[in-house]
């Protein structure tokens, strides 16, 4: 824990910048300009250093695809590396703020600063916006000191990059820590391949939740389109249906093929544990590796992280079931 001294702001759009257009609210750049001007005549400024990025193209979050994650990892890195920053706050749209809250978890392992997210469920400059409330909070944070990693701060709330999940689309206390179950054991260390100096590649991955009449076709088309990774999001402690033999052969076969294949719940409170009923055993005999307890956000943004390093389904695999970050411990 200790204060930072020279922060980054790194700007990437969503709703926290955004202004009215003819078609609606749409990210807007000079966010700089106007953070200054409301510390000039607000009284809250934050005592410590910071200058702003605008990352380009400034997007609604909605609109994030991983191109955006490896950008943002970039210029973290370039921040840390190049100009010396001693922390890096992310200013972000709530859509998929907890996907890349989870999804830089990943990329920046081992980083020794620490990096924080917010955002806001209404414009800077809107009647009632929490928009300043968010970012102020943030940079007290900053001065008061964080642990280094990847952590995400919304109402209030500091939390774990890889634990939470946006839970309401209209209210201000839009985002939780489930209280999913924690039980993995932590990696002895860190290998030279997932360090945040290493640059990743986009992934081709799917997220399919199981649900009453999937089909072994189905899945066996989007299997078949390429993909590196598929997290299925099963019921329960890991279950699905096991008395579709074509189903099983699907996911075996995907496997055997080089295909990485992961299970999580699809319960808030839910964790995979898939010896609890005969269901679940099955699925893990067809070769998935479970998800614990990790959240649907942090399981997509492991597994990018780790095919993106260019490590094979085995591999991948073998970190996969261990905590790197404080998400599965």
């Amino acid at each position: 824990m200790r204060a930072v001294k020279n922060l980054l702001v790194l700007y990437t759009g969503g709703t926290i910048g955004m202004l009215q257009t003819a078609e609606g609210l749409a990210p807007a750049g000079g966010f700089e300009a106007r953070m200054r001007e409301h510390f000039a005549v607000c009284g809250d400024a934050p005592k410590l250093q910071w200058s702003l990025r605008e990352l380009n193209p400034l997007i609604d979050s909605a609109n994030m695809q991983q191109a955006n994650w490896l950008a943002m990892r970039e210029a973290i890195v370039e921040a840390v590396e190049r100009d010396g920053h001693d922390g890096v706050l992310v200013l972000h749209g709530t859509d998929t703020l907890a996907y890349s809250a989870a999804a830089l978890s990943f990329l920046l392992l081992g980083l020794p600063v620490p990096v924080l997210l917010t955002g806001s469920m209404l414009p800077a400059g809107a009647p009632g916006s929490d928009a300043w409330a968010n970012l102020v909070g943030a940079l007290n944070l900053f001065e008061s000191g964080l642990e280094n990693g990847v952590q995400l701060f919304f109402h209030g709330q500091l939390l774990h990059g890889c634990r939470a999940s946006k839970l309401r689309s209209e209210a201000f206390d839009a985002f939780k820590a489930l209280p999913r179950q924690r039980d993995g054991e932590r990696a002895a260390e860190l290998p030279a391949r997932l360090d945040y100096r290493q640059p990743r590649q986009p992934v081709s991955l799917a997220v399919l939740p199981v649900f009453p009449g999937l089909a072994a076709g189905l899945v066996r088309g989007l299997l078949d389109s390429g993909i590196q990774g598929l997290l299925l999001e099963c019921y329960g402690s890991g279950t699905g249906p096991s008395d579709d033999q074509a189903l099983l052969d699907v996911l075996h076969d995907a496997r055997q093929a080089g295909v990485m294949i992961a299970a999580t719940s699809q319960c808030p409170e839910g964790a995979v544990v898939f010896d609890t009923y005969a269901a679940g055993s099955r699925l893990r005999d067809t070769g998935l590796v479970s998800g614990g307890g990790m959240t649907r956000e942090a399981a997509l943004g492991k597994m990018f992280a780790l095919l993106g390093a260019g490590l094979d389904a085995d591999s991948a695999e073998h970190w996969f079931a261990l905590d790197l970050c404080g998400e599965r411990a």
